[in-house]
């Protein structure tokens, strides 16, 4: 997989359709009622605005199976990213290339949970009271530790155009998720800020090799 940059928690099709000029690879709506970037009804218009060849997240906090299978059907998703406190087992029937599963880090047990899911890609985000979307950054070390054993993942967490190239060589992920970072204000991207994420994502992944 090539390096791979997703930006999350849009909520208008004007960001959608920006987000995917900048050189965005996915691009993720939140179907969580809870949270700040909750796109409800608009989630159709939003992913309609995104062209072929850019991937189409949902983001899931602890909706039942049938929900996330109905909803990714509905919406035309190509992965689903379970970010709540779901069992594995409800989820084996899902093919494991369209299963992202969000793992909170707080320490090297953290990862623990990883070994229970079949998913062919894991984000690695900060732990916070909640369920992301704070802004907080992941602990690097941890994360880079944790990546020796060749995982396939995304870092999130707190990464923004400042950061996200010390970011990426500290951990060499295979791909990095922004959200709060880029923005404006929650569910308002900012076209500047993303430009200058994806230059320096894109940059920086060039000179490290990911796990």
């Amino acid at each position: 997989m090539s390096f791979f940059i997703k930006i999350c928690g849009i909520t208008t099709a004007d960001d959608a359709a920006m987000v995917a000029r900048a050189g965005a690879d996915a691009i993720g709506v939140n179907l969580w009622p809870r949270s700040k970037r909750f796109v409800g009804d608009a989630a159709a218009d939003v992913l309609a605005a995104i062209p072929a060849g850019v991937l189409k997240f949902g983001i899931f906090v602890n909706a039942s199976a049938t929900e996330v299978a109905e909803r990714a059907a509905l919406l035309g998703l190509d992965r689903v990213q379970l970010h709540g406190d779901e069992r594995p087992e409800d989820f084996r029937s899902f093919p494991s290339a369209m299963v992202v599963r969000a793992i909170r880090v707080r320490d090297a047990r953290s990862f623990l949970e990883a070994d229970r899911w079949r998913a062919d890609l894991f984000l690695y985000d900060a732990f916070v009271d909640g369920f992301g979307g704070a802004g907080v950054q992941a602990p690097w070390a941890t994360v880079a530790a944790a990546a020796s054993v060749g995982r396939p993942f995304l870092l999130a967490g707190g990464l923004d155009p400042g950061n996200v190239a010390q970011a990426i060589a500290a951990t060499r992920p295979a791909g990095v998720d922004v959200a709060s970072g880029v923005e404006s204000a929650p569910g308002r991207k900012d076209p500047a800020r993303v430009t200058a994420f994806v230059a320096a994502a894109r940059a920086a992944a060039a000179g490290a090799t990911p796990r």
